[in-house]
């Protein structure tokens, strides 16, 4: 008997009463697919808990919601996207099982949804397909292969807002600053990514404009940089932020009501045209796609600096930040120290130590964006390239990198990525991989 088959005849055993008295129905199923993107909403009479968990072969994502039904008017379940298809059933505890039959493999997020002017209650799922960082693809993209990744680096504060100042003057803006500076200067130098600095200078930069050089850059990741302060000087360690929930709602909210009177446009795509619902929707899956890859570049980042010195919390953290909120830039904010504790103060005015920070937030960054290419990226293309058994190079005197690269039909930049080279200086005795692939 079959999994369907076993499920309908424990439900068919159970007195009427249990399956007639579940506190919540399911009452409708939805589902949107958009880029790489899948969205299923169940629409619900009432909250329900509910856990998800995945399993392989074949993949599956199941949904357990306790105490809960189908409604009998849903007779058709949708597919799409990463879905296949839709099973449910009833199991002896009374919890309604859904099964989502996949295509591929995929991240879920889940979270719930209150009411509003048009649905219930919701559980809301989103499918990520893995391996796609881009939340929705460039309007430029189908004409540009092999482009850097790009971060926006935004140095917190500046001009007539100083932040927080500490014991010893030290300004946060001055500290955000020289430390975005250096972290500029890093990525540029990494192979396949490009900085682009918010300020340069001490001059103030409303928070909106912040999010709009992020939009107008294509970027694919925004950095805002700063030093937290608290009235209790012990408190010490680093944090990093991505946008709430509830900042995305409400920034959502704001998108909506203004897209008759600006051409807005998440990730090249205008809402303007688009009615009520589909802008919604589009929305909904840009900022959910963000904030996923907001939440892992940031576990990165937080993992790095937990490396070299202590953390506030070792989780990444959520709050409604007014940088996070662009809609299709996956944005993390860093406080990279208590400026308001003497002795962080002191170490944040030391150059090694805020080279050691911008290192950290490197690695961090590097290591999610080699594992989450963004797709037509140098990065990505490399990757795809079927490599062979790589060649070990022993510089000579005289070699340079540019006649090593010319020798053996590879880029430079391929040769420093795989050798983790900042720039292109080499030294006598000094053994390189050299990258070989197939077709070179």
């Amino acid at each position: 008997m079959g999994f369907i088959g076993r499920l309908t005849l424990i439900a068919m055993l159970l007195p009427a009463s249990a399956v007639a008295g579940a506190a919540t129905t399911v009452e409708d199923v939805r589902l949107w697919s958009e880029n790489g993107r899948t969205r299923v909403v169940l629409d619900l009479s009432r909250p329900a808990e509910h856990t998800i968990f995945t399993l392989r072969g074949p993949d599956r994502l199941v949904v357990d919601l306790k105490d809960s039904r189908l409604a009998n008017s849903v007779n058709k379940l949708p597919v799409g996207g990463a879905i296949r298809s839709i099973r449910t059933g009833v199991r002896s505890n009374g919890q309604l099982r859904v099964v989502f039959d996949l295509n591929e493999t995929v991240r879920s997020r889940s979270f719930t949804a209150g009411p509003n002017d048009e649905y219930g209650d919701r559980l809301v799922i989103d499918l990520q397909q893995q391996g796609k960082v881009q939340t929705v693809k460039r309007a430029s993209e189908a004409h540009v292969a092999g482009r850097d990744i790009v971060i926006v680096v935004d140095p917190g504060h500046g001009g007539h807002d100083p932040g927080a100042v500490g014991r010893g003057k030290t300004r946060e803006k001055d500290v955000a600053l020289s430390i975005s500076q250096l972290l500029a200067n890093k990525i540029n130098a990494e192979p396949g990514m490009k900085a682009v600095l918010v300020r340069s200078g001490d001059y103030y930069v409303d928070h909106r404009d912040r999010m709009e050089v992020a939009r107008r850059s294509q970027a694919d990741l925004f950095i805002s940089v700063h030093a937290d302060a608290v009235d209790d000087r012990r408190a010490s360690g680093a944090s990093v932020y991505v946008l709430s929930l509830k900042g995305a709602s409400d920034e959502a909210g704001k998108w909506l009501a203004e897209r008759e009177n600006a051409s807005n446009l998440v990730g090249g795509v205008s809402l303007a045209d688009k009615d009520p619902v589909l802008a919604s929707v589009l929305l909904d899956l840009s900022q959910n796609a963000a904030l996923s890859a907001s939440l892992d570049v940031g576990g990165e980042v937080i993992g790095q600096l937990a490396r070299i010195g202590k953390v506030h919390r070792s989780a990444v953290q959520q709050a409604g930040f007014l940088v996070l909120k662009s809609p299709d830039v996956p944005s993390i904010l860093i406080e990279t120290a208590y400026i308001s504790n003497p002795d962080e103060e002191k170490k944040l005015r030391s150059s090694a130590h805020q080279g050691e920070l911008a290192n950290a937030i490197l690695k961090g960054v590097r290591k999610y964006f080699h594992d989450n290419p963004p797709q037509n990226t140098l990065i990505a293309l490399n990757q795809k390239r079927a490599p062979q058994d790589p060649v070990r190079h022993v510089i000579s005197r005289g070699d340079t990198l540019s006649e090593i690269a010319a020798r053996y039909n590879v880029s430079m930049s391929a040769i420093k990525s795989a050798n983790r080279l900042s720039n292109n200086n080499v030294r006598v005795g000094q053994t390189l991989t050299i990258p070989v692939y197939a077709g070179t």
